[in-house]
């Protein structure tokens, strides 16, 4: 009987529908896009705001600029018009009106930090320090130092957004419909509504949507995504297959033998998640800095205001607290909380404009710590593109007679193998090729000029008694080899080819640091160890599922002394890319659920990129620390002054502005470096 190949459309529950069938699914199955913007008060670095675009909109300007409006007026009012009713609880209420746009998120995380038993937090340290300059009078001083502190946070914030700008938001990379055969018709379906034992077609280019069993005589695969085979999978009829598989020779038929919710893609974007909520973070160095820093000045201005008494006969507290909460607001790592965004904001951007992307600050910071390199190699260190490697032949044909013959019969087949040899360059007319028979996973036999040719793999020539040399069974590569007449003329050998840089790349990572580097692929392993060895690769394993990969790389971090980093493309890779202590994405041929789940993107697919990475991570974090040696310099000899009554607050802020004002330059610095040698 023949198929109706008309197509309906059902909802989920199978029922037709005239609505949006893409709408339904993206509203039931897509994951939300978090385009996580850095941020100081998330314990991962970073804040739940959304920001698909990448960039900040106005109004993450809006406080920062009421804030200096109210506070140049008020200044204006006070010091330049000297406007007599400028005083009293107008002048207080008109600067708490500059003072809550900025401060109040502050003082509410400060809050919250000291709910959860987290005392000294730079949070804590702002808002105690402010709200002392507000009790003791001082409001202009009060309102600068959290305006400082709100700019450092735009900075930061702006540093990760436009270095974000350019990422792939995440995808649902899983099928989004199946055609499923059922009343003598085939109908689109929501994949979940597909059931165990139905049959679904699979056009040419379309992604398996279930896994199932093939009902067609044959089917060309190409399963890169999944396990990272190069080499495009040949299942026959029975076989089992592999939803997110991409059909690439004729339409197909399956039986569903898996429910949507258990088939090989909804396997791996669980491992994701799952791998996403066991890594850790680590903690911004302001962060670090902070835990160090604010006991320290807390525990100091307390001094000031309790330990006089025991030496000053003439002791009055009022005015050693007045000291003390000056001593507090001059405290305020104003200059810190901007120069070390800054510096960010220059690694960041250097690294944007270098092809790197990276999600965050952290990121930049724990790629410089990395001592452990594991790498995916299709697509990562290969091309993921077959092309003929070597040409071999008997006296019998010249190599352009040979290829001439073996295009002739090539040409009837669609097989990525059959393109790869199509790809020669030939300056001669192919002839033609009659009586063409294909023997599925094992090659083709026609007629050239009345010459009976036999084009395919070992079997094939087994099967025709062929001879072939003893040398051919240690080539690792695909090989297609050609008989004339019942006799072995030739073969080429098919392989995945070495990205330019790829043998730099290495070099490059052991000169930065790189102790271990370990390659892990789903091709086999024959090809995996050879290419492990050409470009001197510690340790590889090949024929793993991503299960596996993930495994291989949890048991590399048992090693405490071990922070990881995985460079990888396939959506076979996202569990490990979540897993490992820096997920390393291919951003131009890369999965856009590996993307997602990266902390760096390299935009041109270079994995030599990852050594330029490590270079300017390692130049922020110097710069970063010049920064923090001149904010703290400068900053103890004002607090020196300030704690013997000798500096205001306004000194202080002035102070912090010049320092600023050098990490800016200092930080400009890395925009201009070049990063390859």
């Amino acid at each position: 009987m023949k198929k109706d190949s008309h197509i309906h459309t059902y909802d989920e529950h199978g029922s037709m529908t005239c609505c949006s069938l893409e709408e339904k699914i993206n509203a039931k199955t897509s994951p939300l896009i978090v385009t996580a913007k850095e941020k100081h008060h998330d314990g991962d670095g970073h804040a739940h705001s959304h920001d698909h675009e990448g960039g900040l909109g106005w109004k993450a300007y809006l406080p920062a600029l009421i804030s200096l409006f109210f506070l140049l007026v008020g200044l204006a009012l006070e010091h330049w018009l000297q406007y007599g009713l400028f005083s009293g609880w107008p002048k207080f209420l008109w600067y708490m009106a500059a003072y809550i746009p900025v401060g109040l998120p502050v003082v509410i995380e400060a809050w919250e930090a000291l709910r959860k038993g987290e005392i000294f937090t730079e949070f804590f340290l702002m808002s105690i320090a402010t709200i002392g300059a507000f009790a003791i009078g001082e409001y202009p001083e009060g309102v600068a130092v959290m305006l400082f502190y709100a700019v450092g946070e735009l900075f930061q914030t702006a540093a990760v957004s436009r270095a974000k700008s350019n990422i792939k938001a995440l995808l649902d990379v899983r099928p989004k419909t199946a055609t499923v055969f059922r009343n003598n018709s085939y109908f689109s379906v929501n994949p979940e509504a597909v059931g165990i034992g139905e049959t679904i077609q699979v056009k040419v280019g379309e992604k398996i949507p279930l896994d199932g069993i093939l009902l067609s005589e044959k089917a060309a695969l190409n399963t890169a995504a999944l396990t990272g085979e190069s080499k495009p999978r040949n299942a026959l009829k029975g076989e089992k297959v592999m939803a997110g598989s991409i059909n690439l020779d004729g339409v197909v038929d399956l039986k569903v033998e898996k429910l949507f919710n258990d088939s090989s893609i909804a396997r791996i974007l669980e491992l994701v998640q799952n791998a996403t909520s066991r890594k850790s973070k680590t903690e911004l160095l302001i962060r670090r800095l902070a835990k160090i820093y604010t006991p320290i000045v807390v525990y100091l201005a307390i001094a000031i205001c309790i330990i006089p008494y025991f030496f000053d006969s003439e002791y009055q507290f009022s005015d050693w607290l007045y000291r003390a909460l000056i001593f507090l607001v001059i405290s305020c790592p104003c200059a810190l909380v901007i120069s070390i965004p800054l510096g960010y904001f220059g690694g960041l951007g250097a690294a944007s404009r270098n092809g790197l992307l990276f999600k965050g600050a952290t990121y930049l910071d724990q790629l410089t710590k990395v001592n452990t390199l594991v790498m995916d190699k299709t697509g990562t260190l290969t091309k993921g593109v077959f092309k003929i490697k070597d040409i071999v032949l008997t006296n019998d044909l010249s190599e352009k007679e040979f290829m001439n013959l073996l295009m002739a019969v090539e040409a009837k087949s669609t097989h990525p193998i059959a393109k790869a040899i199509m790809a020669y360059s030939t300056d001669e007319k192919l002839q033609e090729a009659t009586n063409i028979q294909e023997f599925a996973g094992k090659g083709l036999k026609g007629e050239v000029s009345g010459k009976t040719l036999l084009v395919g793999n070992k079997k094939m020539m087994e099967q025709f008694n062929v001879v072939v040399p003893v040398e051919t069974n240690d080539i690792v590569e695909s090989i297609v080899i050609m008989s004339v007449e019942g006799q072995f003329v030739g073969y080429v050998t098919i392989a995945d080819e070495l990205k330019k840089d790829a043998q730099e790349s290495i070099q490059q990572l052991r000169k930065a640091g790189i102790k271990h580097i370990t390659m892990l692929s789903g091709d086999k392993d024959s090809i995996t160890q050879k290419i492990a060895n050409e470009l001197r690769i510690d340790n590889a394993k090949g024929g793993l599922l991503p299960e596996d990969k993930l495994n291989e790389v949890e048991a590399i971090k048992k090693d405490a002394s071990r922070v990881v980093a995985f460079v990888g493309d396939g959506i076979n890779d996202a569990p490990v890319l979540a897993a490992s202590d820096v997920g390393i994405a291919m951003g131009g041929l890369g999965s856009d659920v590996a993307i997602e789940t990266a902390d760096v993107i390299i935009q041109t697919d270079q994995p030599s990129k990852i050594g330029i990475g490590i270079k300017i991570g390692k130049s922020t974090q110097r710069i970063i620390w010049q920064n923090i040696v001149l904010a703290f310099g400068v900053k103890i000899i004002v607090l020196i002054l300030g704690a013997g009554g000798l500096a205001t607050m306004w000194e202080a802020v002035f102070a912090d502005v010049g320092v600023a004002l050098l990490a800016i330059l200092n930080a400009v610095r890395l925009q201009r470096m070049e990063w390859v040698e």
